[in-house]
Formats: C-alpha cells, sequence, structure tokens
C-alpha cells in the first residue's frame, strides 16, 4: 500500500480554502494537516523557523526571500488573499489631512516597511496621487501590541526615511494621539472599529475610489502566495502542481452558489445583490488562481516592490513560482 507524503499547511480560515481544511478536497499523494492561523502568526513562524512544509506568504516577503541563493521557499500562483488598499489609509482628523497629496511630509504609521498591503498603497498613491514614496516619514511598529519588528531584513531605500516608533507604544494609539498623521495599515485599526472621532479613513467612500480604481487598472491587487518550504519541494517537485490543483479546486467550490438565496451561506441578508455587483465590475472569475491572468497585476507590484528598494531587481512574474506551475498538459 502507497504511503502519501504527510505535509503540514498554515493558513487563514479562508472560504476559499475550507474544503482543503474540512477534507472534501483532497490533495493527490499528500496527507495534508491544516493549520488555522493568522497570517501574522504564519508569516513570523514560517520565515523566522521554516516551521511549516507549506503557508500562506505575504508576496512582498515572499519576494524578498528571493535574495538568498538558494532562495528558502517556492511560490505556487495561488493567491489566498487579495484585497483592494485605499480603504486601508488611515488618518487623524486634527491633522488636515484632507486629499492624498496632504501626505507629503506627513509621519505615517506602517507595521513594517515592507508588508504586502503598504507595498501596494505607497505604489498606487506615487503613480496615481502624486505622493511620491520618499516624500512622506514612515513610522514601524506594532498596530495594537508594541514591540513588532521586520521580519526580514533589508537594505535601506536610499532617500527614505524609515524609522521605528517609541518602546511600548503602538500605531493605533498614536494616530489617535496625533504623533502619527496617518496610517497604512491591512488589519483595521481598533479606534476606528470603535468608531473614534479622532480616526478616519482618507478616502471617505472607498468602495467607490476601489471600484474606479479596478475599472481604470483592471488589477485586483494579490496580497499572499503560497509558499513550499524548498526543502520539500526540492525532494517532491510535485507537490507543487498537486497543490495548485488541490487550491484550484477548493476555490471552485466556495465560488460555487455564492449568490444563492435559499439559504444564506453568510449573515449577510443582501450578499447576492454584492454578488452581482461585483461580477459587473470585475467579472464572473475575479479572484483567479494561475500566472496568465494575474501577470500585469504580478508585474505591477514587483516594479512597486523595486522602486521602493524591496527587492534587489525587477523580476518578472515567472520567476516567482515553481515551473511546474507554469504550463499544463492538454489532451
Amino acid at each position: 500500500m502507497s504511503t502519501k507524503l504527510p505535509l503540514t499547511l498554515a493558513c487563514e480560515n479562508y472560504d476559499r480554502t475550507r474544503a482543503l481544511q474540512t477534507g472534501d478536497v483532497a490533495v493527490e499523494g499528500v496527507s495534508l494537516t491544516y493549520l488555522t492561523l493568522p497570517v501574522e502568526e504564519t508569516f513570523f513562524r514560517m520565515v523566522s523557523n521554516q516551521e511549516f512544509d507549506v503557508s500562506e506568504l505575504s508576496l512582498s516577503t515572499y519576494v524578498m526571500t528571493l535574495r538568498s541563493d538558494p532562495s528558502p521557499f517556492v511560490a505556487i500562483p495561488v493567491f489566498p488573499s487579495r484585497a483592494f488598499r485605499h480603504s486601508g489609509i488611515y488618518v487623524n482628523v486634527a491633522a488636515g489631512i484632507r486629499e492624498p497629496e496632504d501626505l507629503r511630509g506627513r509621519k505615517v504609521g506602517v507595521p513594517e516597511y515592507q508588508v504586502t498591503a503598504a507595498v501596494w498603497i505607497r505604489g498606487i498613491l506615487a503613480e496615481h496621487h502624486h505622493v511620491p514614496v520618499d516624500s512622506v516619514h514612515y513610522k514601524t511598529g506594532g498596530l495594537h501590541a508594541p514591540g513588532r519588528v521586520e521580519k526580514v531584513a533589508f537594505p535601506s531605500p536610499e532617500g527614505v526615511d524609515i524609522s521605528p516608533i517609541a518602546q511600548g507604544r503602538t500605531l493605533a494609539d498614536m494616530l489617535v494621539t496625533g504623533e502619527i498623521d496617518a496610517l497604512y495599515s491591512p488589519r483595521t485599526p481598533q479606534p476606528f472599529t470603535d468608531r473614534r472621532p479622532e480616526v478616519a479613513r482618507l478616502f471617505q467612500d472607498s468602495g467607490a475610489v476601489e471600484r474606479a480604481y479596478f475599472t481604470q487598472s483592471r488589477i485586483f491587487p494579490i496580497m499572499h502566495v503560497v509558499a513550499v518550504r524548498r526543502a520539500v519541494y526540492d525532494a517532491h517537485p510535485w507537490v507543487a502542481r498537486s497543490l495548485q490543483k488541490a487550491f484550484e479546486r477548493s476555490r471552485a467550490m466556495a465560488m460555487t452558489g455564492m449568490d444563492e438565496t435559499a439559504s444564506l451561506r453568510y449573515m449577510l441578508p443582501w450578499l447576492h445583490d454584492e454578488v452581482a455587483r461585483t461580477r459587473a465590475v470585475m467579472g464572473e472569475d475575479y479572484w483567479s488562481y494561475g500566472l496568465e491572468d494575474n501577470e500585469a497585476t504580478l508585474r505591477t507590484f514587483l516594479g512597486y516592490a523595486y522602486e521602493q528598494g524591496l527587492a534587489d531587481r525587477l523580476w518578472d512574474p515567472a520567476d516567482l513560482f515553481a515551473p511546474e506551475c507554469r504550463e499544463a498538459f492538454i489532451i
């Protein structure tokens, strides 16, 4: 009797990966253990100690690990996390920041300079809103708990001012007090959730701004890839294709019936309307995997990462992924 390869996958509890979590979708040749962890923990443990065989990983962090030869991970073109990021820009309302260009010269908090959301935000602001990357003073640290540092070391980008906040402080508190003027964050800061009057989004109708951005650019920003430890990949290169196929099947299951009204899958009474509106703007298969459909989005991000000093070269999208996942057989 053949023995399946045991692999541990660390990933958030997403609808698009739930069939992998429950076992409704199997990975060919693999006995999978799915660990549901918050992304910050997953990233920290994977980058620091390579604790998992496979994990979702920040796109920015993954690109930065390519500086090593050999690099510690090999990615597959599966994108469990995507998000528009205009809604991730928060301001202290007393700072007088009404338009994106008002960010010039301001102190702006970021959990880490290299987080993928911040790379997208800085790139979009520079390309579309006349806010050069080096026109802002970046303050790094924990959003809700003190002590966060950069996961991956990188040379300080020339001309860019980056400094950590004081020990014991958090970005969320400093946004409330006005010690920072704005915040670029992938997570919603607690003061905004609590409706503190000191904090607001820069783009008040961020959904409309993000839809307009997509209509103009056709980009749905990619946040995370799925990374395999190089030792696992080198020993079993077939796992790359097996994992990609399984993630694809799980995604397809999540997309099927999402707008069904007979029995609501989520506690959103008008989900069917939102699905219809999303498809009207973005098309039927708006959360695609694979290289071909996402090449332009990846190329834009890689340009931003290089321009912001986080990549040591301008990578081509195909360079990011296992070669087994770049082509498919045809019958």
